[in-house]
């Protein structure tokens, strides 16, 4: 009698429904609009409701990006590898459900998806490794005619709106938004318009891997309508313009010069899973120069 009730209850459980929310200054917001639309598979089955983003969520992801901006510009590059790294880890111990993700969202096959996630997880790994390196590739002393100390050396540019790439959900998220936060910048993400479950999930691991609440703020809903503000607001620094087409990147760009935006056009990538190299990192990064005079050392003129 007992196995039968239990088994009776089993059959009457109703299943829990994932409800995904928006990340912004490390909490999870509804849109402010209260507006959400559907997200379907491949087949055109449905899979969740997702958050349909406002202008006013545009905004206060700027809000807390540039509040994050001077704590995270400021930590040591050692410290920015650590947490990305653990990120990674983080990843790790939830791999199974990225995969389930990604292979909802792109139409893969479950090993195919795994490979995409491992990818993913390997690319965050990659870029925490470059943290405390980019700097010497990018900067030095420079020979100058003169008693003087001439050296160069990189500065994150600021605030970054980045739009995801819409057909690699995870991986080409990942390598659009990692090298931003590597170099210092806070990130402001609009995830794949199509395929948002993995953008949004990614927020609740940052939300516990040591990533300060602010660094990157992940936004989902209609690219155009929140890319729009985006890229005409003053203390947005920089836009990447991955995710966006022809179209849309040409408006955005002409928004962008109104406050000399640095733009990243969108370039067309075929394999996401190829090594990056460096030019994502170095697209936001700018180059300050500092002169200083030597001293003398003594009544010889020698100098150091």
């Amino acid at each position: 009698m007992s196995d039968k009730t239990d088994k009776t209850e089993q059959q009457q459980r109703l299943g829990v429904f994932k409800t995904y929310k928006l990340y912004v200054g490390g909490k999870f917001p509804r849109s402010e609009s209260g507006r959400v639309y559907e997200v379907t598979d491949a087949k055109d089955k449905w899979l969740a409701n997702a958050p349909q983003s406002s202008r006013k969520d545009a905004r206060d992801a700027v809000v807390a990006a540039r509040k994050a901006f001077g704590g995270w510009s400021g930590a040591t590059a050692y410290n920015r590898g650590q947490i990305l790294y653990r990120v990674a880890e983080m990843l790790e111990g939830r791999k199974s459900q990225f995969v389930h993700e990604v292979a909802d969202a792109e139409g893969l096959s479950k090993s195919r998806a795994a490979d995409q996630v491992e990818a993913t997880i390997d690319r965050w790994v990659w870029y925490a490794g470059w943290t405390d390196k980019i700097a010497q590739v990018v900067g030095g002393g420079n020979p100058v005619a003169g008693p003087y100390f001439n050296l160069s050396s990189p500065e994150p540019t600021g605030v970054v709106a980045v739009l995801a790439p819409q057909e690699s959900s995870f991986l080409g998220l990942v390598s659009v938004l990692a090298p931003v936060i590597a170099t210092g910048n806070t990130a402001i993400v609009i995830a794949s318009e199509r395929s948002p479950l993995p953008a949004l999930s990614l927020g609740e691991v940052l939300a516990t891997s040591d990533v300060p609440g602010g660094v990157v703020n992940v936004l989902s809903g209609r690219t155009a309508e929140i890319a729009a503000p985006l890229a005409a607001h003053q203390d947005v620094n920089a836009i990447d313009l991955a995710g966006a087409d022809d179209v849309l990147a040409k408006e955005l760009e002409i928004a962008a010069a109104d406050n000399l935006k640095r733009v990243l056009r969108p370039q067309p990538v075929d394999d996401w899973s190829a090594t990056p190299g460096i030019d994502r990192m170095t697209a936001f990064l700018e180059t300050k120069t500092v002169w200083h005079p030597t001293g003398s050392l003594g009544a010889s003129g020698s100098s150091y």
